[in-house]
């Protein structure tokens, strides 16, 4: 099917659950003003539904057919799920806009109106890079460079460790696992990725599909499955098992140290769609594997005999995180 058939497929979907279920939400309590920002948020929901239904019909019986190990934490999976229904439904991002959009109005709206309209790298070149599916190719490849450095970043300073190690702490990764972030973490990155975005002239239906896509892909990198996509297929697009190297205890997210020093950041893996920035800056590592995952700290006491505790549920993760942060836990 055609991208624009696509395009206007997802716009007639969201248009539909706009007028028959969001807009009379939106009018009942009294929030009338809001409609047309409730129509993009629609595109957010329906986007969640749909990535939704692909775990649950294709990445979940992947799961049941080649698991790497057998789940007995259910509970830590339920906690993943909630973080899952809160990005993929679209709550994190109305949140994000309802806080961040009188911001983004005052920096951008002045330099619109200036006459600024930002750099279309859609542009570049006439006639080949303003056809869609190689403008959305540009982007996608664009963003995803950005975003190895912002995991880079992750991974490299200490205060930002202090968050992501959430992500990290999670011993049972499954399909459900990639959303399991802290809110400020998140909100960092997003954050970003969205000025990147509005800077290069994404625009919103694009956009929308681009966040699709990784967000998927991400899904299925975390699943419990043993899937590797061979010796050319790893280095085209990154597999559940390339990215369980990231995962993994003592080597995914540490440098090597002098002996008798504690472990340093670092680590491997950090592309989130695309291995070629690992390969370009030497931080692959292609070994076929399936170590256990989560952080030193958590299996190994320290000096008085204790494990670090990153939280059982979704509160206590967020409050720990923040101790974290400010150096108490």
């Amino acid at each position: 099917m055609h991208l624009d058939a696509l395009t206007d497929l997802f716009t007639a979907m969201q248009a539909s659950l706009f007028e028959t279920v969001v807009q009379p939400t939106v009018f009942a309590v009294g929030l009338g003003g809001w409609v047309e920002d409730a129509f993009d948020a629609t595109g957010w929901l329906l986007v969640g539904l749909l990535q939704l239904a692909a775990l649950l019909v294709v990445i979940g019986p992947l799961e049941r057919w080649r698991p790497v190990f057998r789940v007995t934490d259910r509970r830590a999976v339920r906690t993943d799920i909630l973080y899952t229904l809160i990005h993929r439904l679209g709550l994190f991002r109305l949140l994000m806009f309802f806080a961040l959009q009188p911001v983004f109005d005052d920096v951008v709206g002045p330099l619109h109106a200036a006459g600024w309209a930002g750099w279309q790298l859609d542009a570049l070149w006439p006639g080949v890079t303003d056809v869609a599916w190689v403008s959305f190719l540009l982007y996608l490849v664009v963003l995803d460079f950005v975003d190895y450095w912002i995991h880079r970043g992750q991974h490299g300073f200490h205060w930002w460790w202090s968050l992501h190690a959430l992500h990290h702490s999670q011993q049972q990764m499954t399909m459900w696992s990639d959303n399991r972030n802290h809110l400020l973490d998140d909100a960092l990155r997003d954050v970003l990725i969205v000025v990147v975005a509005q800077l290069i002239g994404v625009a919103p239906g694009q956009f929308i599909a681009l966040v699709a896509l990784m967000q998927l892909s991400e899904s299925l990198q975390h699943a419990n499955i043993r899937l590797h996509f061979g010796r050319l297929g790893e280095r085209v697009w990154i597999s559940p098992c390339f990215h369980r190297l990231h995962h993994s205890i003592g080597h995914g997210h540490e440098a090597p140290a002098p002996a008798g020093q504690p472990p340093r950041l670092g680590g491997c893996n950090f592309g989130v769609l695309l291995p070629w920035w690992d390969v370009l800056f030497g931080t692959a590592d292609f070994s076929r594997r399936y170590d256990p995952t989560g952080i030193r700290d958590q299996v190994e006491p320290d000096a008085r005999g204790a494990l670090r505790d990153y939280g059982r549920g979704f509160w206590s993760q967020q409050w720990l995180g923040l101790k974290r942060l400010i150096g108490q836990a």
